[in-house]
């Protein structure tokens, strides 16, 4: 055993000695002054009880942490130092979907080229559960999708229990059940490799407290969305039926009742481990208003936009000649409300006569993670089919950014319609190549992308059927010269969501954990 562990074992056994003297001291002058009875026997068995129970609990506490410290410098030796003996700084991003394709993969790839060109003694290391796919082809995928080239190797640490964080494996008490689930990963993460810095990049705020006691790290999150909002607190109360409140429960007072005290009673859990983060980042307004309302540690939460590749669309022409498309972008998920691009699409095209309406077409392109988006996407074809306009959907399936490009460079309106989006990066990608953005009138894009810029407009808000279908109307009636005025604005706009911005404030937040980090190692 490393004489390091042999001297912190020492130290801690001393202070639990200490602890259990003063306490024996402290019973036996109870002792004295109480005279004997049932009543005092009986109260000093359960004191006796109560210190014994929370010695052996410290015990096993700290001998595991202690464990866990000296465990994880034998893993993965060859992170801890360079070719030449120096010593490294690991980062480890718990990210168990890295080979996703989303937005939040963008900011991890973006994060990692970020503190690999600043500090060359830092290893980066990507916890992921993308066990179906070689480190070369999860790099070669991040370039071909976000355009993003990594300065040095990064090491990955394979989990096998990535289905313990399924929404699939828990059809009742799905956040709570998903939450507990990221701990089992965090747990199987942290016996493979424990690092100087975590940072929790997928919305697994339990895991924070976990790498924070049990492995010594600093811990940092990157918040896209908050596992809950009191905007869902708020659909229950009013019983609304939304794809995660059903019917039979929107419908019934008392399934309401007991899902509102179980959703309050997980946000204030939610909380708790929140606060235990040393640093906070988030990608909105949106976001940071509900995670400070939940997590209440204004002082060491910050805004930090999303990188969007605005410097790559920026270079697509914004004269479209005459092209009658709509795009949108985003992963084949239940909250993006795909059904709603479809029917409002439908509903603008009633308005068309027979001959006119061939000139439109509505493309969805996104990535599919698993067999559930899959048939999620089998389903949008159906309804497509019901809804008569399957000839003027297309459906493009995890394109390459070559293909995304050229895709956005030859459509008019870019489509978004998720509710409560937390930033929406690929409405800010589709108004930097030159679309004209129709998104959701909630969330990221109300508060920080679809704003005035200069007094001007940059796009459009909808927010049901109708608003997008009169939206989508608008435009296309438009002169080239309105469509054109309000390209420029939104394209001038986006500039602050560039990669450079990005990088600027994620360094700029991260040297305080880094240095630390530093002087640890």
């Amino acid at each position: 055993m490393p004489s390091n562990f042999r001297l912190l074992q020492g130290s801690h056994t001393k202070f639990i000695s200490r602890i259990l003297v003063y306490t024996l001291q402290a019973y036996e002058n109870w002792l004295r002054r109480n005279k004997s009875s049932v009543v005092s026997e009986i109260a000093s068995l359960m004191i006796l009880s109560g210190i014994f129970f929370i010695l052996v609990f410290t015990v096993v506490l700290i001998s595991l942490k202690l464990w866990i410290g000296w465990r994880s410098k034998s893993l993965l030796p060859h992170l801890r130092k360079d070719a030449q003996g120096r010593t490294l700084t690991t980062v480890g991003f718990f990210h168990p979907y890295c080979n996703a394709g989303g937005g939040g993969e963008r900011v991890l790839w973006t994060a990692i080229r970020a503190l690999q060109k600043k500090y060359p003694s830092i290893q980066c290391v990507i916890y992921t559960g993308d066990v179906d796919a070689r480190p070369a082809d999860i790099i070669d995928r991040a370039r071909q999708r976000f355009n993003i080239v990594i300065v040095r190797p990064v090491e990955f640490v394979y989990l096998y229990r990535r289905d313990w964080v399924e929404a699939f494996k828990y059809p009742y008490f799905t956040l709570l059940g998903q939450s507990l689930g990221s701990v089992f990963l965090g747990w199987e993460a942290m016996m493979k490799f424990v690092p100087d810095i975590y940072l929790e990049t997928m919305g697994y705020a339990f895991t924070g407290p976990l790498f924070k006691y049990f492995g010594g790290c600093k811990v940092g999150a990157y918040t896209h969305y908050p596992t809950i909002s009191t905007d869902m607190i708020d659909r229950v109360s009013h019983r609304s039926r939304t794809y995660n409140n059903a019917t039979f429960i929107s419908g019934s007072l008392l399934l309401s009742a007991v899902k509102l005290a179980y959703y309050r009673l997980f946000a204030y859990l939610y909380g708790i481990v929140g606060k235990r983060f040393d640093l906070i980042m988030v990608n909105s307004t949106w976001t940071f208003n509900h995670i400070e309302a939940l997590w209440q540690a204004s002082d060491k939460t910050h805004i930090v936009y999303p990188p969007c590749d605005v410097t790559e669309f920026v270079k697509l022409p914004l004269e479209r000649g005459g092209d009658k498309t709509i795009l949108s972008v985003g992963q084949f998920r239940p909250e993006k409300d795909h059904p709603l691009q479809i029917e409002s699409f439908s509903v603008f095209l009633k308005r068309m006569g027979d001959s006119e309406r061939r000139a439109y077409k509505l493309c969805l392109v996104g990535s599919c993670r698993h067999d559930s988006d899959v048939e999620r996407v089998n389903n949008l074809r159906e309804f497509c089919e019901e809804l008569g306009v399957a000839d003027r959907v297309q459906f493009k399936l995890n394109v390459s950014f070559t293909e995304l490009k050229q895709l956005m460079g030859s459509s008019t309106v870019g489509l978004h319609t998720m509710w409560n989006e937390h930033f929406g990066i690929g409405i800010v990608e589709l108004m930097a190549a030159g679309c004209i953005g129709l998104a959701h009138n909630s969330g990221g894009p109300k508060l920080d992308i679809v704003i005035p810029h200069n007094g001007e407009q940059t796009g459009f808000l909808a927010d049901d059927v109708p608003s997008y279908a009169d939206a989508m109307e608008t435009i296309f009636n438009m002169s080239d010269k309105e469509r054109l005025k309000i390209q420029m604005n939104a394209r001038e706009s986006v500039q602050k969501f560039s990669d450079e911005e990005f990088e600027c404030s994620f360094l700029t937040l991260m040297e305080p954990m880094l240095q630390n980090g530093e002087e640890k190692v």
